[in-house]
Formats: structure tokens, C-alpha cells, sequence
């Protein structure tokens, strides 16, 4: 028995497409708005997408329910289980108290907050979203932030926004490799056109985020920084994008940009250094000396942490670790039990005779981002002096500091899961594809709300990246372009949803500040997304961007 997913289940389009957003205005608005702990915010807004999926969109309640379970052992792996690692690493650090020392030793590169901000957040975030992305980026950086000094909500939502432009092209590509197999687009093709679309940012973010924290006159007085970041970042992110492939961009781009930014600063330091107001107190020892030997070793675990996200992100690696133990369950009850319709999906071809969707829950347990950074943590503590007991301790101690972020992030993917299984995901889309000639600015858009409502850029290229590439063909726009445009939009929207902000929020160790953290981000994300849409615009329309389509 199979279900098939309607669209417009009550006959009047406009209805059904405010009933189908009510699962997100619930979510936002009892964070922002009402200030609900993010936990339960979580489970409020999922019982609403349960309700209207099951009484508005007629979803069997048993497919409602399976679709619930797979959406939340997705959040909690891999992407909880990245997190719970991660913070475990770093409680290492700060109870070791080498995270003092790395805080000094950043703070003597980079004395100025404003300079810490692109260095950390943008250049330093980027190389981890090249390598893993899934939240990794945002943690790291935002738990480096705040021992530097910044507040939590400074921490979590710069971290936030700087981490949008190398998106599009994380986790080695994922995003643009994915999006070629829904779409039938070569992935060089894809790679290529949002290559013309993302330098743009990348060289703007850098003065976007500091202007953010800093202010415009703040922003002002360290340009040569945040030039040098934004193109030595954005020059690569379109050479390889547009002549290699979609795999090492943001690799390369990002150590690049570091690279640049440092020996920029071996010549340059802006002419009045700024200081926080009040430095944030750590909970590690300061009495530890520290002279090179030291501060190489308060690097080690991150120099680590590094090195295992990018061997257990490398293909072969990860092909070699899934052939040892991978095991895969078909959901059931789920699994090829729902069909989406016209116009989301194309007709059956001999090749793909079914357009029932997929649900087969992977537990890729030794090639997971977080079983390395686990690795990367264990051997870090034994460098450090824990013993096996004492990283038992300190592990337990995390997992109960993080329980109530992995019970927030399964409810959230468990929501994001009942959206698009039931199909009010496609009715939001329906709603941004019927603008007519407006189509590349609100099509792009599309692909921010994607990425707001499921945390990936991935997802969102899955969830719209056929609709688009039909939407386009009927409105005689390029097919390449849209396409790209889902994924390139879709970068805005990664710092608003609400998996990225519980991510923050852990990192920063401040827990009951995400409706804080929302209100910070949501101009950013808004006004970039609005931006990518006029580029997208001008890219359809008007000459010479209309070239840039040109394959």
C-alpha cells in the first residue's frame, strides 16, 4: 500500500499553504516571540506538524508515526553524535586547561576581536564545513569565541552568519552532488554556476559579520582584514569550482584565506586594537605555563581534530570504513510507502520507474564524522594525561550536559522529516514557484526556507531541487541556474534553523538562549538570502550576468 501526497488538500491553495506553515510559525514563534525552552518549543512545533499532516494533508497516521521515529534517529545520528563528541573534546581542553593556552596563543595572532571574528568564524568555520559540515563549523568555532572572550550570543550568532557562503559546497560537496542526482544537472555544471554565485558573498561576509559585532566605523578600521579574507577566499571558491569540481572547494578556499590573513597580520595590525568589555572567565586552571612546548600541545588536540575530520571525510576513506560495517534498515511501514506527484517529481522513466520516496536509515557508525572527532578526542585526552577513567567521567559529564540539545535536535529533524513525508513542504514551495517573472528572486528564496526547515543544504536541494529545475523549464529560465540558485539560497537560510541555533547554544554553553540567538541572526539571514535573490535576478535578465548562464 502505498500514499500519495497532495499538495492542496483542501481545494484553495492560498488555505492550504497557510495551514502547511503553521508547523514553522509555531516553532519560531514560541522561541522568539514567547521565549519557550528550545526543547519544548521543539515538541510543540512537532506535534503541529503532526496535526496538520494527519488532519489537513490526510497522512496515514501509522506513516505520520514512522516518518516521526526516522526523523529523530536521524538527529541524533549523525548529527547529535557529532555534537556530543565535540563538546567532548572540548570539555577535555578546558578541564585540562590548554584551552587557556590556545585562547592566549589565538589572542597574541590576532589581538583584535574584530580580526578573531574572520580568522575564527569564517576562515577556520569554513575549513570544518569543507571537511564535515552537519553543525561541525558552528561548534568549534563558536566554543573557540567565547573562550576568547566574545558573550554567548556574540559567539553563537557570528558564528552563525559567517558560516553561510562556504555551505553550498560542504561535507566535500555533498550539497552540490546531491543536488546533481535529483536534478539529472552534471555536478560540474552545478558546481560551476554556483561558483559565479557564492564569491560574491564570500567576499562581502567577511565585512558583513564583523559589521555585525563591531558596527559600521568598527568594520571600517580593519578593511584590509576582511579584504584579504574575502578574496583570498572567494577567488579560489570560483577557480576550483569552476575548473576542478565541487569536492575541495571550500578546502582549498579556506586554507587559503588563513593563510593569507596571517601573513597579513605579520605586517599589519589595525591602528587601535580593541578589547572586550568583560572577558569571559574560564572554568580551567590558568597557573599552567606557557612557554612553545606548551602551547604546541594546547594545539594538538585540534590539530587532531582537524586531521581526523578531513581523513574520515576523504571518499575513499569513508567507502572503506562503510565496507568494514554499515548496517541499513529499511524504515518500516515507511519505506517506499509515500509517492510524491507532479509537479515536484517528473513522470516514471524506465530508469527511475517509481516515484515512491525512499526511507533507509544508515548507521554508519565507524565512517561517521563523529566516530572520527570521538577518536580524534580519545587520543587527545591520553596526549593530555586522562586517564581511561577519568575520559569516562568526563564523557558521562557531557552527555548530560548536552541531553536536553539531543532531545531538541531529534524533535527538530523529526519535524523537518513529517514536513517533507507529508508534503506541506512542497505546498510552501508550490507557493514561491507561482511568481511569474519574479521566479529567480522567489525561487531562490525557496531554497533559504529548504534550508530553514531542515538544517541542510542537502536536504533542501533533495526536497526542491527537481521543482526547480521543472518551475524553470516552464518559465523558459535556465534550468542550471535555478537549480544552483536552491543551493546558493539555501546557504542564508543555515543560520536560522533551529538545528544550527540548539548547535550554538550547546557550544557556547548557553542553554535557554536560542530564541536570543534567533531574533540576533534573523535580519542577517533575511537580508543575504534577499541579495542572493537579486544576484539569481540579474543572472536570469539582465546583461552581462545573463552570460554567466552560459555553460
Amino acid at each position: 500500500m502505498t500514499w500519495s501526497q497532495q499538495y492542496d488538500p483542501l481545494g484553495n491553495a492560498a488555505l492550504s499553504t497557510i495551514l502547511a506553515a503553521l508547523p514553522v510559525a509555531a516553532l519560531l514563534g514560541s522561541i522568539a516571540l514567547f521565549k519557550i525552552r528550545i526543547h519544548f518549543a521543539a515538541i510543540g512545533g512537532l506535534l503541529v506538524a503532526l496535526a496538520v499532516a494527519i488532519l489537513v494533508f490526510h497522512m496515514p497516521v501509522k506513516l505520520a508515526a514512522a516518518t516521526t521515529f526516522y526523523g529523530a534517529a536521524y538527529g541524533l545520528f549523525p548529527i547529535g553524535w557529532i555534537i556530543l563528541n565535540l563538546i567532548f573534546l572540548y570539555q577535555l581542553t578546558v578541564e585540562n586547561g590548554y584551552f587557556t593556552i590556545l585562547r592566549s596563543s589565538l589572542a597574541t595572532l590576532a589581538p583584535d576581536p574584530r580580526i578573531q571574528v574572520i580568522l575564527i568564524a569564517f576562515c577556520f568555520g569554513a575549513f570544518f564545513e569543507g571537511a564535515a559540515g552537519f553543525g561541525t563549523p558552528v561548534a568549534v568555532t563558536a566554543a573557540i569565541l567565547i573562550q576568547l572572550g566574545f558573550k554567548p550570543l556574540q559567539a553563537s550568532g557570528l558564528s552563525l552568519i559567517a558560516n553561510t557562503a562556504p555551505v553550498a559546497f560542504g561535507a566535500l560537496g555533498t550539497p552540490v552532488i546531491a543536488l546533481s542526482k535529483v536534478t539529472g544537472i552534471s555536478e560540474l555544471a552545478l558546481s560551476a554556476m554556483i561558483g559565479r554565485q557564492l564569491p560574491f558573498f564570500s567576499l562581502l561576509i567577511p565585512f558583513w559579520v564583523v559589521w555585525a559585532f563591531a558596527g559600521f566605523r568598527g568594520m571600517i578600521a580593519i578593511w584590509p582584514a576582511a579584504l584579504t579574507a574575502g578574496l583570498a577566499f572567494a577567488i579560489p571558491q570560483f577557480l576550483v569550482s569552476n575548473f576542478h569540481g565541487p569536492w575541495l572547494v571550500d578546502i582549498i578556499a579556506s586554507l587559503c584565506a588563513m593563510a593569507a590573513v596571517a601573513i597579513l597580520l605579520r605586517f599589519w595590525q589595525p591602528k587601535a586594537i580593541w578589547k572586550h568589555d568583560t572577558q569571559t572567565a574560564s572554568d580551567a586552571p590558568t597557573s599552567l605555563p606557557h612557554h612553545g612546548g606548551m602551547v604546541a600541545r594546547a594545539w594538538t588536540p585540534w590539530i587532531l581534530l582537524t586531521a581526523f575530520v578531513f581523513i574520515w571525510g576523504v571518499p575513499k576513506v569513508k567507502a572503506g570504513l562503510d565496507s568494514l560495517s554499515t548496517p541499513k534498515w529499511e524504515v518500516p511501514a515507511l519505506h517506499n510507502a509515500i509517492v510524491r506527484v507532479p509537479p515536484v517529481v517528473v513522470p516514471p522513466t524506465p530508469n527511475k520507474p517509481t516515484m515512491a520516496e525512499p526511507a533507509i536509515f544508515t548507521l554508519n557508525y565507524l565512517s561517521a564524522t563523529g566516530t572520527g572527532i570521538l577518536v580524534a578526542a580519545i587520543i587527545s585526552g591520553f596526549i593530555m594525561g586522562f586517564s581511561f577513567k577519568e575520559l569516562i567521567r568526563t564523557y558521562w559529564k557531557t552527555l548530560v550536559r548536552v541531553r536536553y540539545s539531543l532531545v531538541t535536535i531529534a524533535a527538530m529533524l523529526a519535524l523537518g522529516y513529517v514536513t517533507r513525508y507529508s508534503g506541506t513542504d512542497v505546498t510552501l514551495g508550490l507557493a514561491l514557484a507561482k511568481t511569474g517573472k519574479l521566479y529567480p528572486f522567489f525561487g531562490t528564496l525557496l531554497g533559504w526556507l529548504g534550508v530553514a526547515l531542515t538544517g541542510s543544504d542537502t536536504a533542501s536541494n533533495v526536497l526542491f531541487g527537481s521543482l526547480q529545475k521543472i518551475t524553470a523549464q516552464q518559465t523558459g529560465i535556465s534550468p542550471t541556474l535555478m537549480a544552483a540558485a536552491n543551493s546558493s539560497g539555501g546557504v542564508m537560510g543555515k543560520m536560522v534553523d533551529a538545528q544550527s541555533i540548539v548547535v550554538a547554544s550547546t557550544a557556547t554553553n548557553w542553554y535557554g538562549g536560542e530564541g536570543s540567538i534567533l531574533r540576533f541572526v534573523f535580519f542577517h539571514s533575511i537580508a543575504l538570502a534577499a541579495l542572493v535573490g537579486i544576484l539569481v535576478f540579474l543572472q536570469a535578465y539582465v546583461l552581462p550576468f545573463c552570460k554567466l548562464v552560459v555553460r
